[in-house]
């Protein structure tokens, strides 16, 4: 890995990675629409000699194939990630995620790459039966839009590395926080308080059990696992990975930290259940160990992940305006 294309790279997971590829020497060739991006995100990586950015989006197969060219490895993050209201327009999940997937393993194809990692989700596991959830867990009825296009994905990328010999790893997260974090439960509650801190409304009861993984730490889990070379020793070629911490909090564990961190006491009205959504999973904790036994562990626990991601947070509230669509 020494030319390295990345999907989504001025997205919170992409802009981290892309930063730690140029620490490490590599030089990236960053891919991004913008849509969601933030090209503040990049302000480094523009300063670096062996970074470029091309602006396009994955569903233009030429030019994505275009730009791909003379890079060895590729890292897919673009992606549509509005769990919560996919069922408002279930055809974003398939375009952004399922077709988009497609046309990056086209890309790959036809330059001739043989390796690359894709950012997938735990949600793909559905309400798992067996908790915590590991990789072989036989898969559930899908219960969110956002898991089956990303299931789906899988799906392609494992037939890909089956039918022409390409090497993969799939990386199914869990909720990821710290700098650069700009969609999720502790921006929906930053916004409410900043507008309201007398009253936090909670989708749910509170009782949802969730796990989250700081994204310094899921990025150092990425270049460990690929720098291994252990796709290239898999039977079908393709290594799945599970990506969190070892352990979980509730909702209304996480709303404390928060409320701390601000100073707050406001009173909580919940809208009630055990779900704040359709798809929802009121219940995520996936098994580590197969990343942790190849050296890999976390440095920050869930607590100092959401406390973390409050700070950044306090100090960048520019991240709440309207983002930028063009470089």
């Amino acid at each position: 890995m020494q030319n390295v294309f990345v999907t989504g790279a001025s997205g919170f997971i992409g802009s981290n990675l892309v930063d730690a590829l140029l620490e490490s020497g590599k030089s990236v060739v960053g891919w991004d629409n913008f849509s969601t991006g933030r090209t503040e995100f990049l302000a480094k990586a523009k300063q670096h000699p062996k970074f470029s950015l091309v602006e396009g989006d994955t569903l233009d197969l030429i030019s994505l194939s275009k730009a791909m060219q003379g890079c060895d490895f590729v890292f897919h993050l673009a992606a549509n990630a509005d769990v919560r209201f996919g069922v408002e327009h279930p055809g974003k999940d398939f375009e952004q995620n399922t077709r988009a997937t497609f046309h990056v393993l086209e890309a790959v194809r036809s330059n001739g790459i043989q390796e690359m990692g894709f950012s997938s989700t735990g949600s793909v596991y559905g309400e798992a039966q067996t908790i915590p959830t590991p990789e072989d867990c036989p898969f559930p009825i899908q219960t969110s839009l956002y898991g089956a296009s990303k299931l789906a994905g899988e799906g392609m990328i494992q037939a890909y590395c089956e039918g022409f010999g390409i090497h993969a790893y799939i990386f199914r997260f869990v909720s990821i926080l710290g700098p650069r974090y700009t969609h999720g439960h502790i921006i929906d509650f930053y916004k409410q308080l900043m507008d309201n801190p007398s009253l936090l409304k909670v989708l749910g009861d509170g009782t949802q059990r969730k796990s989250y993984l700081h994204v310094q730490d899921c990025v150092r889990a990425i270049l460990h696992v690929t720098g291994l070379q252990l796709a290239a020793q898999a039977k079908h070629r393709v290594e799945i990975f599970n990506l969190g911490t070892d352990e979980y909090c509730t909702v209304r564990d996480s709303i404390g930290w928060i409320c701390a961190k601000l100073g707050l006491t406001p009173n909580l009205q919940f809208s009630g259940g055990n779900r704040g959504w359709i798809g929802d999973n009121p219940f995520i904790y996936l098994d580590t160990r197969k990343v942790r036994q190849t050296g890999w562990a976390t440095n920050l626990n869930i607590q100092q992940s959401v406390e973390s991601t409050v700070d950044w947070l306090k100090a960048n509230e520019w991240v709440f305006e309207k983002p930028a669509v063009s470089v």
